[in-house]
């Protein structure tokens, strides 16, 4: 399904993924209801991305703070990585952070299309270990959490080698359940797709990318080029219309 998204600044033709149902049709039931017409392209970071679909920006004065904005719902998440990535031109549903949403659910309405900027092949094998390193710290906070009675426990009775012993043993377990995870890395379509196209490999599996520019990227760059001013958002507005593509 192609969806059209008239600017300001020109249309941008995006393709909705099959493999993401849960995105794919809200984004269709948004765009038949008119929901996202009228709103604006309200964060917009240069070499980055640009986002819209919050319904407080339509007509929100300048200087109204944006992007907290959305229809009362979200989406759970759906990764299909790492057939689908953050390259120049993906589609991708904004959400909250991960200290108040570690699910990582979608935003109902907000989204965001990528940017980003070319990468040496250096820069994703040091990108590459540094996700190593924060899926080890991701399983060892969640065992942390499993284990928070018995370490409050030690901790009030002051029992220090009680506690350097769990530590120990929840880095084993940590080193032992990474060890049975696939190795965070980047394929090799990703490697040239972000030394040559360029995106944000930062944010690969961490939202939902649902779709992807077929045409307008040169709109998309035009946009993310613009002058923006407090909170990212353009100084001359950028409104939208969405809609079922013919």
């Amino acid at each position: 399904m192609n969806i059209k998204i008239s600017t300001t600044e020109g249309d941008i033709l995006v393709r909705l993924y099959d493999e993401t149902p849960l995105h794919r049709d809200n984004f269709i039931k948004l765009a038949k209801e008119g929901y996202l017409d009228g709103t604006l392209f309200h964060r917009v970071i240069k070499d980055f991305m640009i986002q819209g679909g919050d319904p407080d920006s339509k007509g929100a004065p300048a200087g109204k703070m944006l992007g907290t904005g959305g229809p009362g719902y979200t989406i759970p998440a759906e990764f299909v990585y790492p057939k689908y990535y953050h390259k120049r031109g993906a589609l991708s549903a904004a959400r909250q952070a991960d200290e108040v949403n570690p699910d990582r659910e979608s935003s109902g309405s907000q989204f965001y299309i990528v940017w980003g900027k070319t990468y040496k092949p250096q820069e994703l094998r040091q990108m590459e270990r540094q996700m190593a390193m924060q899926q080890e710290q991701s399983v060892f906070n969640s065992l942390v959490a499993k284990n928070r009675a018995s370490i409050m426990e030690l901790r009030r009775n002051r029992d220090h080698a009680g506690l350097q012993e769990m530590q120990d043993r929840l880095i084993a377990e940590t080193k032992a359940m990474c060890s049975q995870m696939p190795k965070p890395e980047f394929s090799e379509q990703q490697i040239a797709d972000y030394t040559t196209i360029g995106g944000t490999p930062f944010l690969d599996n961490q939202y939902t990318v649902f779709g992807e520019v077929v045409s307008g990227l040169d709109v998309v760059e035009k946009i993310q080029n613009c002058e923006t001013g407090r909170a990212d958002r353009p100084k001359k507005d950028i409104g939208m219309k969405v809609e079922i593509a013919e």
